[in-house]
């Protein structure tokens, strides 16, 4: 019988590659639209349960690794979006409150 194969992806942060369950999923939300027809700006976050719909990129439960991540814009380039600075602060507070 063959051995279970374990999904691995690559930290955006840290470039390694480890197993998805090791692994934070940052999620850009599909895009969605006023009343009026016009786009809304993308909501990033963390998803934690790895179920959330969207585009999907990882991180180590590591902050540094989202610094990493935010000093090249790797995540903004994942994305193709510009990403402030108050979502980098509260999925920093996450990832910190999560428990690494």
């Amino acid at each position: 019988m063959r051995p279970k194969k374990i999904p691995l992806r690559m930290c955006t942060g840290c470039g390694e590659m480890k197993p998805k369950k090791e692994l934070v999923r940052v999620v850009k939300a599909p895009e969605k639209q006023d009343e009026a027809g016009n786009p809304l700006p993308p909501e990033i976050s963390l998803d934690l349960t790895g179920k959330k719909p969207g585009r999907g990129a990882y991180l180590c439960r590591n902050p540094e690794c989202l610094r990493a991540a935010r000093k090249a814009r790797r995540l903004e380039r994942a994305f193709s979006c510009k990403i402030s600075d108050e979502v980098y602060t509260q999925m920093e507070e996450e990832i910190t409150r999560d428990g690494t």
